[in-house]
């Protein structure tokens, strides 16, 4: 009964969610979009001409909103918007999506060919492990999923790039965020007005390389 009225109230609290209803008249995908509006106008990030690979990016919302900000007046993509996910994506115009786990070697060569040797001006993670309830195995599975987004950056990133994952509030938080300004020189938290008032997630932002990128 109790699992039952939880998810009950979760799809009520779904139905009347007011980014739920923005996100439908606005034609995105998910409300996800408006936390990545909210980060880019924040940190001023994202402008035409820029290469941008999202990561875990199913069921897409964020690379619309990549699109959006990259299509010049002909209504063409100014820039790179490459996005992967274990799931498929239904494709968006203008997006190169590649269907795949990107911490197995033949994916990463898959995706070094697309980017063909070019820097990154933005990597973006919305991805989430599965959660258990169980808090050490939950805060090992959430750095995991960040330290392959910080990886793969590292590895493609420009030295001025930028870095957008998702992070949660808990036991091992702080790690990350050290790891973070290990490496970068400018590393924020934000938590989005679209993020769930009791949601633990929390963005954060790093800028700039402390060293220039291996690529």
């Amino acid at each position: 009964m109790a699992k039952n009225k939880f998810s009950k109230e979760w799809v009520m609290q779904h139905i009347n969610d007011p980014f739920v209803k923005l996100a439908q008249q606005k034609g995105y995908r998910a409300r996800a979009a408006f936390k990545l509006t909210e980060i880019l106008d924040a940190e001023k990030l994202m402008r035409r001409g820029d290469v941008i690979v999202d990561l875990g990016s199913t069921p897409g919302s964020w690379s619309q909103v990549a699109r959006e900000r990259l299509v010049g007046k002909a209504g063409v993509v100014d820039g790179r918007i490459v996005a992967l996910d274990i799931l498929p994506m239904e494709p968006i115009a203008g997006v190169e999506f590649i269907l795949g786990d990107f911490s197995l070697d033949e994916v990463l060569e898959q995706i070094n060919q697309t980017l063909e040797g070019c820097p990154v001006d933005l990597v973006m993670s919305d991805m989430a492990p599965n959660l258990s309830g169980v808090g050490l195995a939950d805060s090992a599975r959430i750095q995991q999923v960040v330290d392959l987004a910080l990886e793969f950056a590292l590895l493609h990133l420009k030295p001025e790039g930028a870095l957008i994952v998702k992070a949660f509030h808990g036991s091992g938080f702080s790690q990350i965020v050290e790891s973070f300004k290990r490496h970068f020189k400018r590393v924020v938290e934000i938590k989005p007005k679209a993020s769930r008032f009791r949601s633990s997630e929390t963005f954060l932002v790093a800028r700039t390389l402390k060293r220039p990128s291996a690529k």
